[in-house]
């Protein structure tokens, strides 16, 4: 937790006693039925504290993930509630889910999505170097046999498998840049061809 964080929760707190203290000096000659109305009313901000901690996951499940439009030629994608935008393409027939790099040239495979693919240590060879915000890293050229997204599919295309940990794989401008337009507007990326 940050400082602000625990500065929040201190405030709550007090704010909490203030209340609790006044509750109990007003209703001093019926305690019994105020601890009840006082358990009642913490029961019913308990669950409006866990339904404000769960609505992102709320959210997550129920929010669709893409949108294909195929007979107008887009891909509507909402922007998850970690504000990056996710794709899942089906490389060489295996569903990778990517975020959305604008920032990133090529797409960049983890070794393990790379394996999911199909490709092998055999297949990888490190000699290529990215700058990324953590620095240099290795990353060995490969060639996907095909990647679909939605009724959209290329054939040969290139990519990268990165050597270094990364939480997931990347969609950069070289795949973005076959799409006509791109645009971003009311909580949406929308890939037009």
């Amino acid at each position: 937790m940050s400082s602000m964080e625990y500065g929040n929760l201190a405030y709550l707190v007090l704010l909490g006693a203030v209340v609790v203290f006044w509750f109990l000096v007003s209703h001093r000659q019926s305690l019994n039925k105020t601890l009840q109305h006082g358990a009642l009313w913490g029961l019913i901000f308990l669950g409006v504290i866990a339904a404000i901690g769960l609505w992102d996951d709320i959210r997550q499940t129920i929010q669709p993930q893409q949108l294909v439009v195929s007979d107008a030629g887009r891909i509507e994608v909402p922007r998850a509630p970690d504000g990056h935008y996710y794709l899942t393409l089906d490389i060489n027939n295996a569903p990778i889910r990517f975020v959305v790099d604008t920032g990133a040239t090529s797409i960049v495979l983890t070794q393990s999505d790379a394996s999911r693919i199909g490709l092998t240590d055999d297949d990888m060879i490190y000699f290529s170097e990215a700058m990324t915000a953590n620095g240099p890293v290795r990353t060995a050229p490969v060639r996907l046999d095909e990647v679909a997204l939605g009724p959209f599919r290329d054939t040969n295309v290139r990519a990268f498998v990165n050597e270094g940990d990364m939480k997931g794989s990347l969609l950069g401008m070289d795949y973005l840049s076959r799409f006509a337009r791109l645009e971003i507007a009311g909580g949406r990326l929308i890939l037009h061809r």
